[in-house]
């Protein structure tokens, strides 16, 4: 694992929707009757696509042991615009400083969803979409070798004349989830949420990265994103950037890591 830091500065299975956990009080006297310390921000886990709001599980029980309050929306993967739109307003209604993080297309969605906020006070990308305002994700995709995604799409109907888009089951665990055991990237091919084609052709209208500080979790053996864009990504974005030897699926493949990395952001921003 490498680290690089810009200066200054499934486990068990959850249901898809939102999870959420009241945290201990943060802010309880230290034992010599010392100051209160802040209280923790709230930790906002945004899925990407072709998964739910469980890919976050083994995340947010360890983070719920920590003591962190923890919501993960279902991310409605209806195209960029609408999406961030919905996340956005989600936000609004969670009191006090917040930790948001996007896995792959929430990535993109955060990164719009919580421009202008002053409440969001990290953001969190793990192998993940970070575009910056005016581009679109589908340009962005393609911009450095390395993904297999395009060729292992399928289209679907969207039931209103559109058209969504999947993995193709025979090329899921090759594709997305290659570091996990064969039956659970059975499980999780077979119960993927499709994404509208729309979201790789909306543009984006802002960039939250430019004013909001950010950490990165880039995956070597990404197969989903490519591994150099997640790094020139990163770096464009001035993020404190882990490396990890792993799948498009890092939050379920190594959920320690990830967690110490949202840890270090919400300790480092409080």
């Amino acid at each position: 694992m490498t680290i690089s830091r810009r200066p200054l500065i499934l486990g068990a299975v959850v249901a898809a929707g939102t999870l959420a956990a009241t945290a201990l009080p943060a802010s309880a006297a230290s034992p010599m009757g010392g100051s209160h310390s802040k209280p923790k921000p709230t930790v906002v886990l945004v899925h990407g696509a072709f998964a739910d709001a469980s890919s976050w599980s083994a995340v947010a029980s360890r983070l719920q042991k920590a003591a962190y309050t923890v919501v993960a929306p279902a991310n409605p993967l209806r195209g960029l615009t609408s999406d961030a739109a919905y996340i956005s307003a989600i936000l609004k209604t969670i009191d006090g400083p917040k930790v948001v993080v996007g896995h792959s297309y929430g990535g993109a969605v955060i990164t719009q969803a919580a421009a202008g906020d002053a409440s969001v006070k990290a953001l969190v990308y793990v192998a993940a979409f970070v575009p910056d305002k005016g581009e679109q994700l589908g340009e962005l995709g393609a911009r450095f070798p390395g993904s297999q995604l395009s060729d292992a799409l399928q289209p679907l109907p969207d039931g209103a004349g559109g058209t969504d888009l999947a993995i193709q089951t025979a090329k899921f665990h090759a594709v997305f989830t290659a570091d996990l055991p064969a039956s659970t990237s059975a499980l999780l091919g077979a119960s993927q949420r499709p994404i509208s084609a729309a979201a790789f052709t909306d543009v984006a209208t802002a960039a939250a990265w430019r004013d909001i500080p950010s950490w990165a979790v880039v995956a070597a053996q990404d197969r989903a994103i490519a591994p150099d864009l997640e790094r020139f990504e990163a770096k464009r974005a001035g993020s404190h950037t882990t490396v990890v030897d792993s799948s498009h699926v890092v939050m379920i493949s190594h959920p320690d890591l990830v967690t110490k990395v949202i840890k270090s952001a919400a300790t480092a921003t409080s």
